[in-house]
């Protein structure tokens, strides 16, 4: 056997394995809704924002506009904005009628060992816990996300029918030339890496969380120590996932209504996002980070240079190309883009593969986690 051989064989062996053997996360799909509950518990939602007045107003009329039949509150914490998110916030939730039922609170300094995200979530949370009549489902989102009018009414449904914790993966903006080019492809990496279907499955141990849009039990909150129990986390929604999964089931789906405006016009931008919290995802390890790279170039890139060879092994590649072309088919269909962009997944996988190999450069040189100006890396040690 030839050294293309064995590259063919290998590379053609995890795209089996992939389709067929990973829980069919290429396949999934938006999910019908929950029977509707016996009875609508009370939600509070939790929106951390830090100087998003540009979409602040948008995500509140959505919350604020819920064709909820439980009680619902919303608290807004401020994480130290300067560009007016506040007066924003107030000005939506008097135009949408419902100033009474919208909350600010204004958060503290952030806390050594926390992640801003975290300590901004924290105290929302700790508002809660103040008042008399506390709710008992959480719903904690961005201020990116505008909710679709029944959203909660679901996730609520998907709470009372046995899990702890209910996640979507909301549809992401895909717009610009760098949206259409790589945003597909970063849902279709983390339905990859989290399988929805062993998420959602008691047995087995995979967790995970898409932090845009997270309604969760109080109680399991309670039960895992809250969020100080996650406070240093960079992929705090994931890192959530696991915690409450220990004591009881989740569940994780898509969206096709629920959506974020978070825009990422360029490149750049989009490279920025990955960069923020890839090197967290391999938990800062450089053997980790060789291992996924040598493995993303064996699953995506090698395909396509043994096709290209022109050793009698092409076709083996080509098969393997094939393969990966047709597990991105479905969330091509979801984001609305022709199947004719499905072969390029090789070139998408690449720029993924730098920009981790960028987060790791980042941390090492002291600014992981960067976002809005501010770092958030765990300690080397």
């Amino acid at each position: 056997m030839t050294g293309w051989d064995a590259i063919a064989a290998a590379s053609f062996g995890i795209w089996l394995y992939l389709l067929f053997g990973r829980g069919g996360f290429w396949r999934e799909r938006v999910l019908p809704p929950a029977p509707p509950p016996a009875r609508w518990p009370g939600i509070a939602a939790v929106v951390p924002a830090r100087n998003e007045a540009e979409l602040v107003g948008a995500a509140l009329r959505s919350l604020l506009g819920q064709d909820y039949p439980g009680e619902l509150s919303v608290i807004l914490v401020d994480d130290h904005s300067d560009d007016g998110t506040p007066e924003l916030a107030r000005a939506a939730a008097e135009a949408a009628g419902a100033s009474e039922r919208l909350h600010i609170v204004h958060a503290r300094g952030l806390p050594p060992g926390w992640t801003g995200k975290v300590w901004a979530l924290a105290e929302g949370l700790a508002e809660i816990e103040r008042r008399a009549v506390k709710p008992e489902l959480i719903l904690l989102t961005d201020a990116d996300i505008v909710h679709h009018a029944t959203n909660l009414r679901e996730l609520a449904a998907r709470i009372e029918a046995g899990v702890d914790l209910a996640s979507l993966m909301v549809r992401l903006r895909a717009e610009s030339l760098a949206e259409r080019f790589m945003i597909p492809a970063f849902v279709f990496f983390f339905e990859m890496l989290y399988p929805f279907s062993w998420v959602r499955d008691p047995a087995k141990r995979t967790a995970g969380a898409a932090g845009g849009c997270v309604l969760v039990r109080r109680e399991a909150l309670r039960r895992i120590g809250g969020l100080e129990a996650i406070r240093g986390e960079i992929i705090d929604d994931c890192a959530l996932a696991r915690a409450a999964k220990k004591g009881g089931p989740i569940w994780l789906g898509l969206s096709g209504k629920t959506r974020s405006l978070r825009r990422y016009p360029a490149l750049g931008d989009i490279w920025r996002m990955v960069a923020r919290t890839a090197y967290a995802q391999l938990g800062y390890s450089p053997v980790l980070l060789v291992a996924t790279v040598l493995g993303l170039a064996l699953a995506f890139v090698a395909p396509v240079a043994v096709s290209l060879s022109g050793t009698g092994s092409a076709t083996l590649g080509l098969a393997a190309w094939a393969a990966m072309a047709l597990a991105f088919l479905p969330t091509l269909r979801l984001y609305g883009r022709s199947p004719a962009w499905a072969p390029l997944l090789p070139a998408i996988a690449i720029v993924y593969m730098a920009a981790t190999v960028d987060s790791a450069r980042r941390y090492w040189l002291g600014k992981g986690g960067e976002w809005k100006g501010r770092i958030q890396q765990q300690s080397r040690a």
